[in-house]
């Protein structure tokens, strides 16, 4: 009897340890609009959010996918639609998005490392875009909310 008692208290120790639960993830999954967005380059920073676009980033439990367009449905000047997508890995905080499809084709295979932090129903993430092949170097911060 004696020696049970140590085998058990190891055994519910052991199984306290275990890893994160699906429940402790973060709650990632869903549709997210931007409500914010700004970049760095060298030693600037400006807000690349457009007020007359909507951008929406869409996460399951393997992929995401974003779509931005004009408000204005593609009637005048400023029409505009983009929109790509891929595989993506989630660690942590450390969300890595590895860009398979986007209609300027350059971008694509290409992997993006973010940090990221969700709060409530925003999300937060920072990290750096780097394209040597196309000059981009910079680190951008976008914040999503998300919708209902």
């Amino acid at each position: 009897m004696k020696n049970i008692i140590p085998f058990l208290i190891a055994i519910v120790l052991f199984a306290s340890c275990e890893t994160k639960k699906e429940s402790d993830k973060l709650p990632l999954n869903g549709t997210w609009r931007l409500i914010s967005a700004e970049t760095t380059e060298k030693d600037s920073s400006f807000s690349t959010f457009n007020p007359k676009t909507k951008m929406i980033k869409i996460i399951n439990d393997t992929h995401f996918a974003f779509f931005n367009h004009d408000l204005n449905n593609g009637k005048d000047s400023t029409a505009l639609f983009f929109g790509g997508g891929g595989k993506y890995t989630l660690k942590d905080s450390t969300y890595t998005e590895n860009l398979e499809y986007f209609n300027n084709r350059q971008w694509e295979n290409n992997t993006f490392k973010f940090v990221i932090k969700i709060k409530n129903d925003t999300l937060i993430q920072k990290g750096i875009e780097k394209i040597e092949k196309l000059g981009v170097d910079r680190i951008i911060t976008e914040k999503y909310v998300r919708e209902k």
